[in-house]
C-alpha cells in the first residue's frame, strides 16, 4: 500500500571480504539476497571471486520501519542448487530516528548517531550514521553468520516519498 509507505531505502551493496569457498576450484561464484518483509531483491552474481566488488544498488520500499533487513549471500551453482554462503540482519531503526532529526544545517561529515555491534546484530565494527551533502548516510560492515568467515560492506540512504532525499 503506497499510503503507509515511509519512504525508499537505498543499500549499496559495495563488496564483500574473505567470503566462503564454496566451488572446488578453491573459489566461489557469490551474488547477495537483500529481504524486507515480501521483498526480494538480488545482486549481479561475481565470478570466481571471494572478495567481489558489486557497488550494486538496491532500492526497498520501507512501510514498516521496525521489519529487519536480511541479507543472504549464495554461491551460484549451474547444475544443482545455489549454495548458501552466511545470512546477516540489521535494523533500519536507528538510521530511522537520525533521518527523523533536521539534518539540513548540518556541516558534511557530522556524525549523527553511532550503532555499536552487539549480540542482537550482525556488525562487524562501530557504524557511523552522518550527514553528507544533505544526506543522512550509514556505512555497515556485517559479520556473515551460519558460516565460517565473511563479512559485506554496505551503504545506506534515505529517499523521502515526499521529494526530500533526508527527510521524512
Amino acid at each position: 500500500m503506497v499510503d503507509s509507505l515511509s519512504g525508499l531505502l537505498k543499500v549499496r551493496i559495495q563488496r564483500g571480504v574473505d567470503l566462503a569457498i564454496r566451488d572446488v576450484r578453491m573459489s566461489s561464484d557469490p551474488y547477495v539476497v537483500l529481504r524486507m518483509g515480501k521483498q526480494k531483491l538480488k545482486t549481479k552474481v561475481i565470478k570466481k571471486n571471494v572478495n567481489p566488488v558489486w557497488n550494486e544498488e538496491l532500492t526497498l520500499c520501507v512501510e514498516d520501519p521496525t521489519l529487519p533487513v536480511r541479507l543472504e549471500v549464495f554461491d551460484r551453482d549451474r547444475f544443482s542448487a545455489d549454495d548458501p554462503m552466511g545470512v546477516a540482519e540489521f535494523t533500519v531503526a536507528p538510521f530511522m530516528e537520525a533521518v527523523k532529526m533536521n539534518t539540513g544545517d548540518l556541516p558534511d561529515g557530522t556524525v549523527i548517531d553511532k550503532v555499536m555491534p552487539c549480540r542482537k546484530n550482525c556488525l562487524a565494527e562501530e557504524s557511523a550514521i552522518y550527514c553528507l551533502k544533505g544526506r543522512v548516510m550509514q556505512d555497515v560492515v556485517l559479520r556473515l553468520r551460519n558460516v565460517e568467515c565473511g563479512e559485506i560492506e554496505l551503504q545506506l540512504e534515505w529517499f523521502s516519498i515526499h521529494g526530500g532525499k533526508a527527510g521524512l
